[in-house]
C-alpha cells in the first residue's frame, strides 16, 4: 500500500546535455498465472508466532541477508488474475498509506529501516510482530508521508496516524489463523488508532468489480486479495494479489532522457527499470515542475498503465509520484 522531499537534478547547459545510454528492451515471459484449488481452514490464534526477522533471516541465510536488514520484510502483492478464483481470497481495500512492519520492537518501513514515531506510539504495539499501513484517511497520502518520514517525530501529526494491521507474519500459519491472530492482538490494544483490516469472504465471483467499483467511487485506491489457506512467505508473493481500475507499479530511474522540441533544455522522459528487470522509456504524466526538477537517477517512481506488451512491458504508463526511500 510510500515520499521524501525531491532533490532537484540541475539541467545542464545544451553543450553538457545529458548522455544517454541505448539500452536493449528485455523480452521476457508473460507473468504466470496460476489457479490452484483451495480450500478455506479453521482459525486458531493459539499457535507460537515465530519473529519475522528469524523467519526471513534463514530465508535468505545462503544471499548473506542479516536479519535487521531482513526484519523489514513482508509479502509483497502482485497483480490480480482474473483466471483465479476469487472465493478462495479474502478481500479488503488497498489503503494507499505507508506500508509498516512492527517486529515487536522496533517499527520499520518495507525495507528495514526504522520509523521514528513517537514513544507513547510504540508503547501501544503488542510483542509480535504486525503487518499493515500507516494511514491517515483516504486521499491524505502526501501529508501522511511528510509526517512519517521525518527523522524527529512531531506528535500533532502522529496524532492522526492510524496502524491498519492487515496481517501477523507467523511461520506455519495460514493467512486464516494469522488474520484471527491479528484481530486478538489489536482487541487486546486499548489504542483507538491501532486497527484491523476488514477481511471479507465472498461466494459469488460478480462481487470482486462490484467492490470495486464501490471503493473507487467513494475515493479508494482498489483491492487487496489474500489466498486464505497460503502461509506466511516474505517476498513478492502470488498468494497476496492487488486489483485496481487502472494497475500501478515502481520503477528505478536509470537514466534522464533530454527534452526535444518545446520540451528541449527540460527532461523528455525518464529511463527506468521495472521490478522484473525490464528497461522502458517513461514520457507522459509529467508536469512543467517535474520536468525541470526531474526524479534523481536512482530513486523510484510509480507509474500507472493499462496493460502489457507482449514482452511484459508496460503500455500507456504515465508518471503518478516519486517514491520516498524507505
Amino acid at each position: 500500500m510510500q515520499i521524501q522531499s525531491r532533490r532537484p537534478v540541475a539541467l545542464r547547459t545544451r553543450a553538457q546535455n545529458f548522455l544517454v545510454n541505448t539500452f536493449a528492451l528485455a523480452v521476457g515471459a508473460a507473468l504466470a498465472a496460476w489457479a490452484p484449488a483451495v480450500r478455506a481452514v479453521s482459525h486458531s490464534s493459539q499457535n507460537k508466532v515465530a519473529h519475522p526477522a528469524r523467519i526471513a533471516a534463514t530465508a535468505h541465510e545462503a544471499s548473506g541477508t542479516s536479519a535487521a536488514d531482513a526484519a523489514g520484510w513482508g509479502e509483497w502483492a502482485t497483480p490480480w488474475n482474473a483466471q483465479l478464483d476469487a472465493r478462495n481470497f479474502a478481500i479488503s481495500e488497498k489503503l494507499d498509506g505507508v506500508r509498516a512492519l512492527w517486529d515487536g520492537k522496533k517499527l520499520r518501513f518495507r525495507s528495514g529501516r526504522a520509523i521514528a514515531a513517537p514513544a507513547w506510539f510504540l508503547a501501544a504495539l503488542p510483542s509480535e510482530a504486525l503487518d499493515g499501513e500507516l494511514w491517515m484517511g483516504r486521499g491524505s497520502f502526501d501529508r501522511l508521508s511528510g509526517a512519517v518520514r521525518k527523522a524527529q517525530p512531531v506528535d500533532e501529526e502522529w496524532q492522526h496516524v492510524r496502524y491498519m494491521v492487515f496481517d501477523a507474519p507467523a511461520a506455519g500459519l495460514s493467512f486464516s489463523q494469522r488474520y484471527q491472530r491479528a484481530q486478538d492482538l489489536v482487541s487486546a490494544s486499548d489504542a483507538s488508532w491501532l486497527q484491523v483490516v476488514a477481511q471479507a469472504h465472498i461466494t459469488d465471483v460478480r462481487e470482486v468489480p462490484e467492490r470495486l467499483q464501490s471503493i473507487v467511487a467513494s475515493g479508494g485506491e482498489g483491492l487487496v486479495l489474500h489466498r486464505w489457506d497460503a502461509t506466511w512467505r516474505p517476498g513478492r508473493s502470488d498468494a497476496v494479489r492487488k486489483l485496481k481500475l487502472q494497475p500501478d507499479e515502481e520503477g528505478r530511474v536509470l537514466a534522464l532522457v533530454p527534452g526535444k522540441g518545446k520540451l528541449k533544455g527540460s527532461m523528455g522522459a525518464l529511463l527506468l527499470e521495472t521490478p522484473d528487470k525490464k528497461r522502458f522509456t517513461l514520457g507522459t504524466g509529467f508536469s512543467e515542475n517535474d520536468r525541470l526538477h526531474p526524479p534523481a537517477i536512482g530513486s523510484l517512481v510509480t507509474y500507472r498503465y493499462r496493460d502489457r506488451t507482449p514482452q511484459g512491458l508496460p503500455r500507456f504508463a504515465s508518471f503518478l509520484r516519486v517514491r520516498g526511500e524507505e
